[in-house]
């Protein structure tokens, strides 16, 4: 039978709980999980409703544009309420999912300004990670965290870490373990809960914070909604408004056009905005689904200096600085190599990308491995030549980014290797996923779940308006069925038959073909797949 915590009646498990769950929910950590659950889920419910409704009028031809509404806002002079001393310097931070205890070692103690621990893409939410998670940042915030391989080289914390910003989970992600009302708790709330409740005294006596990425907003109205909640938690924990900060990230076509708007209802708790590169390209190919004139190139064709996503990067940097948040760039998907040539290509396109961010204004950016830090750090302490971030590039001179900018049709070819590339890569993903793996180097690039988004969206998006390849072929479900077939025992014969045997690559593969011939796409790859996670 599951187990049920007392004092707080209104939560209910659905897993038996043991010890390191139960030093997790505390009395007083539950209690303030119900809190929010009956201030908040509600109104999240009404959110994730708005979204449909406004994605349906996107279905119906209506493309994404500024809100007239809002003008207001972006007309006015106001600044957001400002930046602690530890986030005031963001040149490199590294991601990697909150779960794995090496890795959240490593990332500590890389050559970077600030580790986001990761909830949401990068991990996989069984309940084992999800827990193990919560455990690792504990003891990450009071610096006895440690770890023994089975080889027995040790890993320990050095004494000056890296910053740590905790990403929670998107308002669209359940948390089915835990039950309100006999429903799934809002994975945000979850994540967000038991991270405040647990670290934030020990993060501010020791000059930090309780610091949060927030994903996935399409709205200024959801940042009005997190707005809430921070209140709501400073108010009950006594804390000064403010105390909380967040760094949103802008990686939603719709969030893009309400980027001073997300600041304003955030501007007592927010420090940044984030360039999230990978899942904004899926997100321009999701809410522009039925239009055939927006489908996309191949994945590798879509890169930061297409004109639409040149616009996207550049409007944010003088969207934050004008109101006094820094600018993050993107992700940095390469990882080094064993062969010496081919890690010369991946350090010299990281460098080429980090420059272009670094020229246009970002204050820092992201890497995905621990050798990639030195190179971006170079690019960036050129760039900010002794300050601590480029608040003071405004882009004054530019002239304004139109919503046809953002939107413009993006060139390159659509090929069948881009298609079967796509497979192959969504296909290892998605086995990775189920199987309780996150993040996955594949093929020199360390995915997570916002790439297999554009492998998987991108050959809806081909078949869905019957698109044709380079070579003169039309994507259709027969050539799809062909080639995933063909492309799995691609995958059987790379990592061995042994591998492919105990792996669940064949209920990866059912589950991508649903995906791509859906009727209507999924919203997120992780909503049916929560429910094929053990």
């Amino acid at each position: 039978m599951p187990s049920v915590l007392r004092p707080c009646a209104a939560l209910r498990f659905t897993e038996t709980l043991g010890a390191t769950e139960t030093g997790l929910f505390t009395p007083d950590a539950q209690i303030f999980l119900a809190e929010l659950a009956e201030a908040f889920q509600p109104r999240r419910d009404a959110l994730l409703a708005r979204r449909n409704e406004v994605q349906q009028k996107m279905d119906l031809g209506s493309l994404p544009d500024f809100l007239p509404e809002t003008a207001a806002i972006r007309a006015a002079d106001w600044k957001i309420r400002g930046i602690p001393a530890d986030l005031q310097d963001r040149r490199v931070e590294i991601t990697g999912p909150a779960s794995d205890r090496k890795m959240v070692i490593n990332a500590l103690n890389a050559k970077v300004k600030v580790f986001m621990a990761d909830f949401e893409d990068a991990l996989s939410p069984t309940w084992e990670n999800v827990i193990a998670g919560q455990k690792n940042l504990y003891d990450a915030v009071r610096g006895n965290i440690d770890y023994s391989s089975a080889e027995g080289k040790s890993y320990r914390l050095k004494s000056d870490p890296a910053v740590l910003i905790c990403r929670v989970r998107g308002l669209h992600l359940p948390e089915k373990h835990v039950l309100w009302q006999n429903q799934p708790l809002a994975g945000a709330l979850f994540d967000f809960a038991l991270y405040f409740h647990h670290n934030h005294r020990t993060l501010l006596d020791k000059g930090s914070g309780p610091y949060f990425y927030l994903p996935k907003l399409e709205s200024w109205h959801e940042a009005a909604w997190w707005h809430d909640v921070f209140c709501f938690t400073e108010d009950r924990y006594g804390l000064a408004r403010g105390t909380i900060k967040a760094t949103v990230l802008i990686e939603t076509l719709p969030a893009v056009f309400q980027m001073h708007e997300i600041l304003h209802a955030l501007k007592d708790h927010i420090v940044a905005l984030n360039c999230g590169r990978w899942d904004y390209i899926f997100s321009y190919i999701k809410t522009l689904k039925n239009h055939a004139d927006r489908s996309l190139p191949d994945r590798q064709s879509v890169t930061m200096d297409q004109p639409f996503l040149d616009a996207y990067s550049r409007l944010l940097i003088k969207t934050c600085h004008r109101r006094g948040a820094l600018a993050m760039g993107g992700m940095a998907a390469f990882i080094p190599t064993q062969n010496t040539d081919k890690n010369a290509e991946v350090f010299a396109r990281v460098h080429a990308d980090k420059a272009r961010e670094a020229g246009n204004g970002h204050d820092g950016t992201w890497i995905a491995h621990p050798g990639l830090a030195e190179i971006a750090l170079a690019v960036f302490d050129t760039a900010l030549a002794g300050h601590p971030n480029q608040l003071h590039v405004l882009r004054e001179a530019d002239a304004p980014i139109s919503a046809a900018q953002l939107l413009e049709p993006c060139a390159g070819a659509r090929t069948e290797a881009g298609l079967r590339t796509n497979l192959r890569v969504a296909l290892q993903y998605l086995e990775a996923w189920l199987s309780g793996n996150g993040c996955v180097p594949i093929y020199n690039l360390m995915e997570d779940a916002a790439t297999a988004e554009i492998c998987r969206a991108s050959i809806w998006q081909w078949l869905r308006h019957g698109k044709t390849l380079d070579n003169g072929q039309p994507v259709t479900r027969a050539l799809f069925t062909a080639c995933l077939q063909e492309e799995t025992s691609v995958v059987r014969h790379e990592v061995g038959e042994s591998r492919f045997t105990a792996g669940r690559f064949l209920e990866a593969a059912e589950l991508l073909a649903q995906l791509v011939t859906a009727e209507a796409p999924a919203d997120f790859l992780t909503q049916p797949g929560y429910d094929w996670l053990n």
